[in-house]
């Protein structure tokens, strides 16, 4: 069963206790909750000796969802899970938006003044905003983690796909790259380039193997851009037949395959560029950081039976992971980034002609958009995010609101959480 985070009254973070236990300092009145996501309360008290065992927090990066974990290495009790839902690609989506709005009002109103794009510079280290949000979510969510529990030691996965030691197994530097690891490193990078899909027929969801394109029998490489996967009546109907003979009746599936081998990997690529500074602002912490490959993590899942999910990854990242872990009960908490508001003061409808006329204003009657509240109204009893309206009711799910029903649990923070089977959600009741 999940841990419920605990704090003294003078904020500092004490070791997470069992929701029953929870439970019952709040019936009491000896604590009180101060946070709903993640759950936390806080004592009414002060800890003169505090004695705490220390957690380790977990980290396995990823360009859409990166998962953490809070880990005892001591006996590996998986005492914190959460996967967290980046907002890269509604970022770049949006300013790809406000670029045309721009240029096409400079093409209205200024369209003879000399061209200034040239004139920006950027700083060092400079990354685009959609990867500094994904940078600035996972340093978000590493500060409030460190604030409510006890955490001593950081782990991340800093090489999702070393490609130059993938395609020159013996360069010395890193030994992970030699013996088991390599099979899981190369396995890894070709599950995420097809999708974890048979190149030849598309089937998903069945054994994949390892399939040389330029067979080997005729001189082919075990060199990264001469695999692919394929499930294994695919690879046994090809054998040892050039792709080209093989897939003479299947014109269509020979162009992808043939393009797909030299499409990049966006995903691996957003990783791999934030990787060095998301560990250089992670060492900022004053915590020692240990890192780990893709190679190691899936390493340590398969050895200890662990199914693929990110949280279970993150468990699973660098050499520190304990060989016995305890995961048992543990409901990931669901967060997904969603910013706070846009710069845009007044909406349009598809014509260009605004929809409203008064200024636009974040907060209404007390409330916002993005608070998470509780509606208990006529209609029935219900909770989750609002959007605000500039009118007596709000939007809440697909039905609207009056503001006189809601009560707010969790104050907008630019994320929106959710956790199917929370073992401790009636404990602010």
């Amino acid at each position: 069963m999940s841990n419920v985070f605990v704090i003294d009254t003078d904020y500092q973070p004490l070791d997470p206790m069992h929701p029953g236990y929870a439970r019952r300092l709040l019936k009491q009145g000896k604590a009180a909750v101060y946070r709903r996501y993640p759950f936390t309360i806080v004592l009414k008290r002060v800890v003169e000796e505090l004695q705490v065992q220390p957690l380790r927090l977990k980290l396995d990066p990823g360009s859409t969802t990166t998962g953490m974990a809070l880990v005892d290495d001591t006996n590996g009790k998986v005492v914190f899970a959460a996967e967290l839902t980046h907002r890269g690609h509604a970022i770049k989506e949006s300013l790809d938006d406000r670029r045309v709005v721009r240029r096409k009002r400079r093409n209205r109103k200024t369209r003879y003044r000399k061209p200034r794009w040239q004139n920006r510079r950027r700083k060092k280290g400079w990354v685009p905003p959609s990867l500094e949000s994904r940078l600035a979510n996972i340093l978000t969510w590493v500060a409030r983690l460190c604030r409510l529990a006890p955490i001593t030691a950081l782990s991340m996965e800093l090489v999702k796909f070393d490609l130059q030691h993938m395609q020159n197994p013996d360069i010395s530097g890193l030994t992970y790259q030699q013996g088991t690891l390599q099979g899981y490193e190369v396995r890894e990078y070709l599950l995420e380039k097809w999708e974890r899909t048979c190149a030849y027929c598309g089937k998903q969801n069945v054994p994949l193997q390892v399939e040389h394109i330029h067979p080997r029998a005729k001189g082919g490489t075990n060199r990264i851009s001469n695999l692919t996967l394929a499930c294994e009546p695919c690879n046994k109907a090809k054998n040892n037949r050039e792709i080209t003979i093989f897939l003479a009746k299947k014109p269509e599936v020979l162009k992808r395959i043939l393009a797909q081998l030299k499409s990049p990997l966006k995903d691996a690529s957003a990783v791999n560029t934030t990787r060095w500074a998301l560990l250089k602002q992670l060492k900022a912490f004053g915590l020692p950081v240990e890192c780990g490959s893709g190679g190691l993590t899936k390493y340590n899942r398969s050895t200890r039976g662990l199914p693929k999910t990110h949280w279970l990854d993150a468990v699973c990242v660098g050499k520190s992971t304990p060989v016995a872990l305890s995961h048992r009960g543990i409901v990931p908490l669901q967060i997904k980034a969603m910013g706070h508001g846009s710069r845009q003061m007044c909406v349009v409808d598809k014509y260009g002609f605004p929809k409203q006329h008064k200024q636009r204003k974040k907060k209404f009657l007390g409330y916002q958009t993005g608070d998470m509240v509780k509606a208990i109204s006529p209609k029935g009893v219900f909770e989750g995010r609002i959007a605000i309206r500039h009118r007596p009711e709000f939007r809440l799910g697909k039905r609207d609101i009056h503001p006189k029903y809601l009560r707010c649990v969790h104050r907008a923070d630019g994320y929106e959480y959710i956790q199917k089977g929370v073992p401790h959600a009636p404990l602010h009741d």
